[in-house]
């Protein structure tokens, strides 16, 4: 069965979180470009070709079949700068399984905008889409979103040791989730 997607754009006190556009694409690509963000996310950056199918891809929101995403860009509303992006993967559309992701540019780190996104990603994703069970795969290392998995009250479920391997490194990976019944729950 083909999940909705939510009523778009979603916004926050400070974050617009709308589809990509044409216009992001140097933003896109500049932060995608960093192998900084993806030493996390176990690939190299993606280069040319590759680059612009994936941000074509994240151009358009689906949620219709089990592997498709829903990538949104984070924008700043008090001066529409891109921050990064945030995605609703539906992991299973019969068992109501969705992956939240997010990725934003370093440059603006620390500020909370990862959090307050993928709060809205999750508020979304419970009450709109219809998600039973919301959860994020995140390397062991990446200690500032295990922190925004924390801050949002996703529970660890899992710790995978040395479960991946990247440019010749083990990695370790937790995995954090949240059912909607938790979500309804929360003050």
């Amino acid at each position: 069965m083909p999940l909705a997607l939510p009523a778009l754009p979603l916004r926050t006190a400070r974050l617009i979180l709308r589809p990509f556009e044409e216009h992001d694409f140097g933003t896109y690509a500049a932060y995608h470009g960093r192998r900084d963000v993806y030493r996390f996310l176990y690939s190299f950056p993606p280069e040319a070709q590759a680059l612009r199918q994936q941000f074509d891809r994240a151009c358009q929101p689906d949620l219709s079949q089990d592997g498709a995403t829903t990538t949104l860009a984070v924008e700043r509303s008090e001066d529409g700068v891109v921050l990064g992006e945030v995605l609703l993967k539906a992991a299973s559309t019969a068992a109501l399984q969705g992956e939240l992701g997010y990725i934003f540019d370093p440059a603006h780190a620390g500020g909370g905008y990862a959090t307050e996104a993928a709060a809205e990603m999750l508020r979304a994703g419970f009450e709109e889409i219809g998600f039973h069970r919301i959860f994020a795969r995140i390397d062991a290392d990446n200690h500032g979103s295990v922190k925004v998995a924390e801050r949002l009250g996703l529970r660890r479920e899992a710790h995978f040791r040395q479960n991946d391997r990247h440019d010749g490194r083990w990695g370790d990976e937790f995995v954090y989730a949240l059912l909607a019944e938790e979500w309804s729950q929360r003050g």
